[in-house]
């Protein structure tokens, strides 16, 4: 499981030209199943993605083709999470 941060960058004055194109790279993310959760990082700092069922090296391309990331709007940061213990609604993770 991963943890992805995009956090804004130099160009985050520009999200608003490519903001059609990153709405369409997280319906993709979702589409494909890899995406479990997207949103806002508190207070305007980006977002964030919950993402899973994907080896860290295809999520690391596919987190390049967000245009947000290709166009310096965002910084990525992927962290990988080995779950240990949850809860049981989240058992899938486990597995």
């Amino acid at each position: 499981m991963f943890v992805v941060f995009l956090k804004f960058a130099a160009n985050k004055a520009q999200a608003p030209h490519f903001m059609d194109g990153h709405n369409a790279w997280i319906k993709r993310g979702f589409d494909t199943g890899v995406f479990l959760l997207a949103g806002s990082l508190a207070p305007g700092l980006g977002g964030g993605i919950l993402a899973h069922g994907i080896a860290r090296a295809a999520l690391e391309a596919f987190v390049a083709e967000d245009p947000f990331v290709a166009q310096q709007v965002v910084t990525p940061e992927i962290y990988e999470i080995a779950p240990g213990r949850s809860d049981e609604r989240l058992a899938f993770l486990r597995g």
